[in-house]
């Protein structure tokens, strides 16, 4: 049997899970466990594969949405573990850089965005490889998405799905005004693309890189991080590459 480590987040729900599968499974130190079982939601397992680099990570949903969560069960836990299929990922590094010339640098496995901070729209130049695509959008904000994030904000946001392992990136617009009918764009992974917020103090934006937020910035460029992979496990039959097609006839 692999050495399996559980984590849970602070709700009452996924507490109590955690006790029952440890006095069942036992609790194998993170350092020395083959594999991490994540009990919550979404952004719990975000938050657990961002602390357990290099290992991969079993999420069970005890929270709400849970479209990277495994369905709760507490039965045969080893062999699931053991058949599951697995999904990479590459997050994106965001750096940002704000009025007093701190520079900010974060991950995102779904993706970043920006968003305006003020009364007013925010007002954007949008460049990729060091080449300006647009000169200026007027927006709630825009975002940059990973396949594994496109059905979360991005979708949301009218973007598109993008399928698992297509090396690529969705460009979302946030309730463009202009080009009113601008919505984004597809762009190879391997692009770096930058922000550079225009009229900062009358528009102020903040950045934000799966929920980890940036005040007032003036600037952000964002990649793809080949050098780190996330590892997700799937109960099989039910992997990303199934939860996005099935996200698409729902």
């Amino acid at each position: 049997m692999s050495a399996i480590h559980f984590t849970a987040s602070d709700t009452e729900i996924a507490l109590s899970a955690l006790g029952r599968l440890m006095d069942r499974y036992g609790q194998a130190p993170v350092g020395r466990a083959d594999v991490v079982v994540a009990l919550g939601g979404d952004g719990f397992m975000l938050s657990t594969l961002r602390q357990n680099l290099g290992k991969p990570v079993y999420g069970m949903n005890r929270g709400t949405v849970g479209f990277l969560m495994n369905e709760y069960s507490e039965d045969d836990l080893p062999h699931r573990i053991h058949a599951a299929e697995q999904t990479a990922i590459n997050p994106l590094s965001m750096t940002a850089c704000t009025p007093d010339g701190h520079e900010y640098q974060a991950l995102a496995i779904n993706e970043v965005s920006l968003l305006r901070a003020g009364h007013q729209a925010a007002k954007l130049r949008i460049s990729v490889d060091g080449r300006m695509r647009m000169e200026e959008l007027i927006a709630d904000g825009v975002l940059l998405s990973t396949p594994a994030g496109s059905t979360a904000y991005n979708y949301s946001a009218g973007g598109p799905i993008l399928p698992v392992g297509s090396d690529v990136l969705a460009l979302t617009a946030i309730a463009a005004f202009r080009p009113r009918r601008w919505r984004g764009a597809i762009l190879p992974k391997s692009r770096v693309v930058r922000f550079d917020v225009l009229e900062a103090q009358k528009r102020p934006v903040m950045a934000d890189a799966d929920s980890r937020g940036v005040e007032r910035v003036l600037w952000v460029e964002i990649r793809s991080e080949p050098r780190i992979s996330h590892r997700i496990l799937f109960d099989t039959g039910h992997g990303m590459e199934e939860r996005l097609m099935r996200e698409q006839f729902v």
